[in-house]
């Protein structure tokens, strides 16, 4: 029997070898390629270090062949790198097998067809489902698709540098985590072309995560990197995911730098260098983010969390610049896909030019006091949701269902959503104070565990 629940809204996600198997990745690779017609045209594979990575690849390969398409296999490489490869040879679609922030047991498939455009479970995911579910993907054609290696590492590497202006550029001393996940292979070649010295932490590749699971965003997975930065005296830091698409940054005091804020630092320097420009950003984001774009002349668009939602809007707005709370960082000239290489980048080249630490170039844009992501496990999401909802309707609020629930006050509000991928409620509080905030945290959090 298969597990429906691993055909997710972004992404195909489950546990090795208990819910996602190479029979399974197999089905997997032919119902893609039935699904998107692409007998007879070329896919882009590609997979992170995770342990199950090269056998699933290899079975999800296997599939793509049986049903008639090519394979150029890059083994190797960062998620983003995936979609600039599919992107940049202009190409009908690409796979990364990846579980992304996930822990080690976990693995999956990051799917698009061409410009690098997700598949999402309305459209694609759902329908591959389906079709595997049914018991009539086709079988092998009679003249299989061949396999060819290629490398994109040094093309990816000058892609995501010409989104600066490498010349005049002040050093800096950048402390970076790669949490033994792809950054480690990705980040070396970008490096070595800039006037920047960095201080590695787990650079090798190993799917166990012998130093820490590859989540950047929990705040215990950055305690190590937080502390080498203070001590090496460092202008910043970063950490990437175990798939290298996702970073968050630590400023020179150690302190965490929330996505959302991160997103704001980006945005301004897409605004002084193309003003007047559309950004978009998730629902769950900071108010300072739409305030700085306003600032900066640039128009903000507000939307739902998740790649394969924002992509979309992006080329509906034919946005510069796309932001999430989660460390997704979209560019328009990336294909409008992720990456948080050239996140980083943008930012080391706004510290380099502004002559401040990110601490002083964050205090004017950031006038609120938030709590961070906070998750409550939950068997019924919709019950509390609606409890929560009913509570401070009773009480006046602004209520938004865009992305979940958001509710609003003159001083205070906050985000509440179901997680796609696991029983779990996502709380952020955001207020214009700490007293506030730190009471109507603890307000929710009773509304929301007290089932």
């Amino acid at each position: 029997m298969i597990d429906k629940s691993i055909f997710k809204a972004y992404d195909i996600r489950g546990v090795y070898p208990d819910t996602l198997d190479e029979d399974l990745a197999r089905d997997i690779g032919r119902a893609y390629v039935n699904h998107l017609g692409l007998s007879g045209s070329r896919v882009v594979v590609a997979r992170d270090m995770r342990l199950s990575g090269e056998t699933l690849e290899k079975a999800f390969i296997e599939g793509v062949t049986e049903a008639g398409a090519d394979v150029l296999d890059l083994g190797l490489v960062s998620t983003d790198a995936l979609y600039f490869a599919v992107g940049h040879l202009e190409e009908p679609g690409g796979a990364m097998v990846t579980a992304s922030h996930n822990p080690k047991e976990y693995n999956g498939f990051k799917l698009c067809r061409e410009d690098a455009i997700a598949l999402s479970l309305d459209e694609g995911i759902g329908q591959i489902r389906d079709l595997i579910l049914s018991g009539k993907t086709p079988g092998a054609v009679e003249f299989p698709g061949s396999v060819e290696e290629g490398e994109i590492s040094e093309d990816y590497a000058e892609h995501c540098l010409s989104f600066i202006e490498t010349e005049g550029l002040r050093p800096l001393k950048i402390v970076v985590d790669a949490g033994n996940g792809m950054a480690g292979k990705m980040l070396p070649p970008v490096f070595e072309k800039l006037p920047f010295e960095y201080v590695p932490m787990y650079f090798e590749l190993d799917g166990d995560f012998p130093n820490h699971p590859p989540s950047p965003i929990e705040p215990e997975n950055t305690e190590a990197l937080r502390e080498r930065v203070v001590a090496e005296s460092a202008d910043f830091g970063v950490a990437f995911d175990g798939d290298a698409d996702r970073v968050f940054v630590i400023d020179e005091k150690g302190e965490v730098v929330s996505g959302d804020l991160l997103a704001a630092l980006v945005a301004k320097s897409v605004l002084e260098k193309k003003p007047g420009e559309t950004i978009v950003y998730s629902a769950v984001c900071s108010k300072a983010l739409p305030e700085l774009i306003r600032r900066e002349g640039g128009v903000p668009v507000r939307t739902k969390a998740g790649h394969s939602i924002i992509k979309p809007q992006m080329r509906k707005h034919d946005a510069a610049f796309g932001g999430e709370h989660s460390g997704h960082f979209y560019f328009r000239d990336n294909y409008f896909a992720d990456s948080g290489i050239i996140a980083m980048l943008t930012v080391a080249e706004l510290v380099s030019n502004q002559e401040k630490p990110v601490s002083e170039l964050l205090s004017p844009i950031d006038p609120y006091v938030r709590s961070g992501e906070i998750n409550s496990e939950v068997e019924d999401q919709e019950t509390v949701m609606q409890k929560v909802e009913e509570f401070y309707t009773e009480r006046g609020a602004d209520v938004d269902h865009l992305d979940g629930l958001t509710i609003e006050f003159d001083d205070w509000w906050f985000s509440l959503r179901p997680s796609n991928t696991e029983p779990l409620l996502r709380l952020n509080v955001e207020a214009e104070n700490s007293e506030t905030m730190q009471q109507k945290r603890d307000e929710l959090l009773g509304l929301i565990r007290s089932q």
